[in-house]
């Protein structure tokens, strides 16, 4: 929890304190006034008054994608907001290495993937590969890791396997697909497979991340920390290190 003084904040749009929002959605309506209107009445529900529908574009015969500007008269209090802080030093790579080497006297095994159906590797090839991402080299860069980018649409028995093949230290996983809550099926799927294949010592960290990921839930979904949007790789590096070495020496 934040440690910010009370003060409820509303939300900033042409002035401040004017309470303005801008939202978008879509509805399954073609394109019309009805529809315009249907949009409108929606964002009033919602807590938008008076909602003025600024855009609305046909997406298809039978869909339309509006963006809505209007007035809110909530107010937020951020010194009640709860979020998941970094709760480790964030090293450099060669901070990162030196712990390992000290640490663990061995090199750290990663294997990642994207399991599942899902396709999309920006996400675990940000974090893992050598070219990295917002400036920063991906772990392939990090002399006493070893990684094991298995890539797409891999398996959870695939991923299982291959972490015990590797005698791997970590699981990454990435999951951007979340059409009907996949990526908290396939993670629950994946931690109850771990921790059925594993005894609990030996059980290799499991870190998932994607966009759509609530850090708040890693208990609820099994997993040892889920990683959002704008994660690096040296935070990611980081945070092993220091829980396999709390592990080693618990």
């Amino acid at each position: 929890m934040t440690s910010e003084p009370k003060r409820l904040l509303v939300p900033y749009g042409d002035t401040t304190g004017d309470g303005m929002v801008q939202v978008s959605f879509t509805l399954p309506m073609a394109h019309s006034k009805v529809a315009e209107g249907t949009a409108a009445q929606l964002a009033q529900k919602m807590g938008i008054d008076p909602a003025l529908v600024v855009h609305a574009k046909p997406m298809g015969p039978d869909f339309t994608f509006f963006v809505v500007y209007g007035r809110v008269n909530h107010t937020v209090d951020p010194s009640v907001v709860e979020v998941v802080e970094r709760d480790y030093p964030l090293l450099t790579p060669k901070e990162v290495n030196a712990a390992v080497k000290t640490g663990l006297r061995r090199r750290l095994v990663v294997v990642g993937g994207c399991i599942g159906t899902d396709a999309h590797t920006v996400g675990i090839d940000a974090i893992l590969n050598i070219k990295g991402f917002a400036g920063e080299k991906g772990l392939e860069y990090y002399r006493e890791l070893k990684v094991v980018n298995l890539g797409a649409q891999v398996s959870v028995p695939d991923l299982v396997e291959q972490a015990l093949a590797e005698k791997a230290d970590a699981v990454l996983v990435s999951q951007v697909v979340t059409q009907r809550d996949a990526h908290l099926l396939n993670t629950r799927e994946m931690s109850a497979a771990f921790r059925e294949a594993f005894p609990a010592a030996r059980r290799p960290l499991l870190v998932v991340g994607g966009p759509r990921f609530d850090e708040s839930k890693s208990a609820e979904l099994g997993v040892d920390r889920i990683f959002t949007r704008g994660t690096t790789p040296g935070e990611v590096a980081s945070y092993l290190v220091h829980r396999l070495i709390e592990r080693r020496a618990s």
